[in-house]
């Protein structure tokens, strides 16, 4: 059939090349506007519901919100994780789904869930969908700096809130711009509770006051004049003396008493769970970019860019914005780095053809295919949505040394045929009509085995798209890019190749010896191959040993899920003790980031304690999350490396109580996203009882760092918050006439303060709070003496109703699928993660003693590695199974099946010591190493079969065992600049990988890494194991069948 294709294709050569054109033209467009982005993107589909109650303690928030809303979402189709979050004044819900589930479908079912348990949940709580972002949509931040002084944070604040932000929301692809640090501008009441008792007005009464005095009305309309007359009656609190004029009640002789008489109103900031911080420098506001789900993200960084520059000249003088994180410069990196690799394997594999065909025009017709193979997969990638990434482009860049392999292999044989022409017909030249003859059949010759040996490669990635998670999805679109290339190079093996051979291979055909390379190489293989056919059995067994010798690299691997790829950015990510104020979170902060200014090599610091107004960013005050960038690789000091630069990051930054992690910025969110845990490895401890969970987590934590390799580790606290208890004695209120809910008000409002409305200024809100004054309510006795108004009339003091006493608390509440959950974070440097997690798991299951109902998970990277080592356990079997019934339908022989898939394993030996002696640890980049190496070698065991069985068959029907020989040493001697060329063009694509750097180098280099091992052993192995294998087999056969004969004699 394949070769009925190939014929066909000659005869109709202008459809053909006309189809050819088309598809390039659209791979030409399919390139310019398919999607860029630096990695995949790996977060799961998440949808979260942010619920605020302001002045709420997390046991409360805990129990009445985040309960109620976890255990109805654990039933929403397709969830697989629901994992709760209770801080003070706010519930964090993330509703993970499982693969593949489409983000709309996920956040209607979600919404649908929420209107079911919203009678469940408290008055005054307000729940609302986070953004329709994926987890690492923070694609760009910057802060709003005024070095001359005129502009407060507040100011700046006010400028990002009601100007910036809504401008950026509009920039198409983004999903929400969050607003971060500064200090929010607030109208603060502060009631004299004395003043109110004298003039008996309640705390509910002045509340009730300042909302009835800040709104407006309208009263239709008036006809005057043949006109219409809009009514409207204004009423909004603009300034601070229409606080003060707020009537409260009217006294004797008609004189009322105003809100200014019993209140003092003032313009303070609003209480705040984030703070930022620039350069060491002080305190700044800013902005988080979120980008949309599935968008271009470089499109919308540069748009958003783009506006910001605009707006610039919108600003106040003296305020500058600042870009603290740009996800494009990683982008852009990580494009060119891969785009130059491809155009060097171009040039790399454009000379390797010349120099072994020793024929310019000969080489063009695989150079060409390469271009037109690339655009192919570039056609599919764009109409199937994958964009270009690291991944997806670093799919093509491992697939072009395999590209060119068929029609290299049919270019020389096109050359023999010719040769043998020129031999048979001494004298004449190939005519126009005979041209086509002889290189048709040289393409129908070898075009279907080589044919088959490409979709060997190309079903060998189907492990690949087997795994799951974040491994399927970073190394999916590898998958996917280099199954299209290669499929199209199957395709245009059979179809352009012969045409364009038959257009290209004219005039003077250099005959194999007349090139010096093929005569250096036959001159050194001719002993070898005999030395071989002599000793078949020899050369097996010293293939066997070699193969035993990779034990001893194997057992000295590590294990990793991924290496850590240079972002070009850093995070810094210690973790605070609990109940830090924001005042000493600021200072910290500041202390931090000065000290990481100090390294010669950070641009800007960017600091986060807390976090910012999104749903996306559940963070406490004591999480510190510091954006480093860094300067250009060039103004670096010599010989300074992003590791070196991380450990003197770390010797530098040494403060009390925090303790360091220093993470990627996009692997970091990922992490977060899909196990919660922001280090390497997590331990999850999930219980019943906080007591119990601090306590285990706590011994979890001093076994951890006595683990080599463990450079921090830290649990939280469920235990570090600070309470001051109001017990409220019921029968104590009953006597006055309180019951609970009046005594939780004073509480409530006048002790923490609400926000009883907001002032309406233009286009900006701001909020209007209620509460005592400072004095009254910053200590025990303070609060112990706090007056309360009885409806009775009578004053007395909180005391006088309940008891105030210190107690400790949960600072914050963590729920993993309803359970209570506190989580280890375990940083690990210069030693493998398997090798950790091991000694880890040993350590806790001897030196920690765990209580009834407390069970202990292990997760961070070592989660996914596991999910992709025990599946590939699975499907790498099948994949060889399929391997082999493609060898069977290639040859139609199960003993010459079964022969090249016996000889793979010395093909990975190569890889498995190139990964010892790169000091590369196993991981799941390696793994699918391995198997691009699988396939490649079983097209190489293809080629070097064919040869030897069209050499054999040239020496009749029944050989005799002297003719087997003569026919496997002339079979492979003649093939010998073939194989040579396959193995060079496949070694030239592969070596600007794995020697290049920059972005995403060091995932694609583990990639190459085990391919390129096992180009150095499979060659051999083609060469000599499989001609020696052949030739026992075959003689074998030959001697039963002469004893067979002389038997029927």
């Amino acid at each position: 059939m394949i070769a009925s294709i190939i014929r066909g294709s000659v005869k109709n050569r202008f459809f053909v090349v006309l189809g050819v054109l088309v598809v390039a033209a659209i791979g030409v467009w399919a390139v310019r506007t398919t999607a860029i982005d630096a990695l995949p993107d790996l977060s799961d589909t998440q949808v979260i519901i942010r619920t605020s109650w302001p002045g709420q303690a997390p046991q409360i928030v805990e129990n009445q919100v985040t309960y109620p809303l976890t255990t109805t979402m654990l039933s929403v189709p397709g969830a697989k994780t629901v994992r709760g979050y209770s801080f003070f004044g706010d519930s964090f819900v993330y509703v993970i789904f499982e693969d593949g589930t489409d983000l709309y479908w996920a956040r209607s079912r979600v919404l649908e869930y929420l209107n079911q348990v919203q009678g469940r949940l408290p008055v005054g709580s307000k729940s609302a969908l986070g953004p329709d972002a994926t987890g690492v949509g923070w694609v760009y931040e910057y802060a709003l700096i005024d070095k001359t002084g005129r502009h407060d944070l507040p100011q700046l604040r006010s400028l990002q809130d009601w100007f910036l932000r809504y401008e950026l929301k509009t920039v198409p692809g983004v999903a929400e711009v969050a607003s971060i640090g500064g200090m929010v501008k607030q109208y603060q009441v502060q009631l004299d509770p004395v003043k109110l008792a004298a003039y008996g007005i309640t705390h509910s009464q002045a509340v009730d006051a300042i909302q009835k005095a800040n709104q407006e009305a309208g009263g239709s309309v008036l006809e005057m004049g043949e006109a219409e007359y809009i009514v409207r009656a204004s009423g909004y609190l603009n300034t601070l003396d229409d606080f003060r004029a707020i009537p409260l009640r009217t006294a004797s002789a008609g004189v009322p008493v105003t809100l200014g008489d019993v209140a003092t109103i003032q313009v303070g900031p609003e209480m705040r769970r984030g703070v930022a911080e620039l350069n060491g420098q002080g305190e700044v506001a800013g902005g988080v970019v979120i980008l949309r789900s599935g968008k271009n993200a470089r499109e919308a960084i540069t748009a958003v860019k783009d506006r910001l520059a605009t707006l610039k000249r919108s600003l106040p003088a003296g305020v500058e914005i600042v870009t603290t994180y740009d996800r494009s410069q990683l982008i852009d990196r990580a494009v060119d780095n891969l785009t130059h690799k491809l155009v060097e394997e171009f040039i790399v594999v454009a000379i390797v053809c010349v120099l072994f065909l020793w024929h310019g025009r000969s080489a063009l017709v695989a150079i060409f295919t390469l271009p037109l193979g690339v655009l192919a997969a570039f056609v599919v990638m764009r109409f199937q949505g994958v964009n270009a990434n690291i991944m997806s482009l670093g799919g093509i860049a491992i697939a072009i040394g395999a590209m060119v392999d068929a029609a290299v292999v049919m270019v020389e044989n096109a050359h023999k045929h010719i040769e043998h022409w020129e031999a048979d017909h001494p004298g004449e030249s190939l005519r126009s009509t005979e041209r086509w003859s002889v290189i048709t059949e040289a393409a129908a010759e070898v075009g279907p085995a080589l044919f088959f040996s490409l979709l060997i490669i190309t079903l060998s990635f189907v492990p690949v798209f087997t795994l799951e998670g974040q491994e399927g999805r970073l190394f999916a679109p590898l998958a996917f890019t280099k199954t299209y290339a290669m499929a199209a190079a199957a395709i245009l093996s059979v179809t352009l190749v012969p045409i364009l051979m038959g257009w290209l291979i004219r005039g003077k055909i250099p005959a194999e010896q007349a090139n010096p390379v093929n005569r250096w190489l036959t001159h050194l293989y001719r002993p070898a191959i005999d030395w071989t056919l002599n000793r078949p059995k020899t050369v097996l067994l010293v293939a066997g040993l070699v193969f035993a010798t990779t034990a001893w690299p194997l057992s000295r691997l590590g294990g990793e899920f991924m290496p850590n790829m240079d972002e070009g950015d850093l995070l810094y990510m210690p973790s605070a003790l609990p109940g830090l104020s924001a005042a000493k979170a600021s200072e910290l902060l500041q202390q931090t980031d000065r000290l990481i200014k100090t390294v010669p090599e950070v641009e800007s610091v960017f600091g986060k304690a807390g976090r910012a107004e999104t749903a996306t960013d559940p963070a406490p005050l004591e999480m510190f999350e510091t954006t480093i960038q860094f300067k250009p690789r060039d103004q670096w000091r010599p010989g300074m490396t992003p590791s070196k630069l991380v450990d003197e990051l770390d010797r530098t930054v040494k403060l009390p109580g925090l303790a360091n992690v220093w993470v990627p910025p996009i692997r970091n969110r990922i992490d977060m996203l899909a196990t919660g845990i922001k280090s390497p490895i997590g331990v999850k401890v999930s219980g019943p009882i906080l007591a119990d969970l601090d306590r285990i987590a706590h011994d979890v934590e001093t076994v951890a760092k006595g683990v080599p390799g463990v450079s921090s580790a830290l649990a939280e606290r469920l235990t570090g918050g600070r309470y001051v208890d109001v017990d409220i004695d019921r029968a104590a209120a009953g006597r006055y006439g309180l019951n609970i809910t009046d005594v939780q008000s004073i509480v409530s409002g006048a002790v923490g303060g609400e926000n009883v409305g907001e002032t309406v200024e233009g286009l900006a809100r701001y909020p209007i709070n209620v509460r005592y004054p400072r004095e009254l309510r910053d200590s025990l006795e303070g609060l112990r003496d706090l007056p309360i108004l009885t409806p009775m009339g009578q004053q007395i003091t909180l005391s006088s109703v309940a008891s105030v006493k210190i107690a400790d608390g949960p600072p914050m509440l963590k729920t993993e699928n309803a359970r209570p959950s506190t989580w280890v974070y375990i940083d690990v440097r210069g030693r493998d993660l398997t090798s950790v997690v091991n000694d880890l798991q040993r350590a806790v299951a001897s030196g920690v003693k765990l209580s009834p109902g407390v069970s202990i998970a292990y997760s961070g990277q070592f989660e996914y590695l596991e999910r992709a080592v025990s599946k590939l356990k699975l499907v790498v079997p099948a994949t060889l199974l399929i391997i082999f019934v493609l060898l069977y339908l290639i040859f139609g022989r199960l003993d010459e099946a079964a022969l090249i898939m016996g000889t793979l394993p010395f093909a990975l030996t190569g890889g498995i010591w190139m990964l010892y002696l790169l000091h590369f640890n196993q991981s799941v980049a390696t793994g699918v190493g391995f198997i691009a190496l699988a396939g490649v070698s079983a097209e190489f065991g293809v080629v070097m079969l064919i040869y030897l069985k069209n050499a054999l068959k040239e020496q009749g029907a029944d050989p005799d065992p002297a003719q087997v020989e003569t026919a496997v040493r002339e079979g492979a001697l003649l093939r010998v600049r073939p194989k040579a060329m396959t193995v060079a063009v496949i070694l030239a694509g592969l070596l600007p990988i794995l020697l290049g750097s920059g972005a995403g180098s060091e995932v694609m280099s583990r990639i190459a890494a085990p391919m390129i091992g096992g180009m150095l052993t499979a060659p051999l192995l083609s060469m000599f194991v499989l001609p020696a294998a052949y030739l026992l087999l075959r003689q074998r056969r030959a001697l039963l069948a002469s004893a067979h004969l002389q038997v029927r004699e």
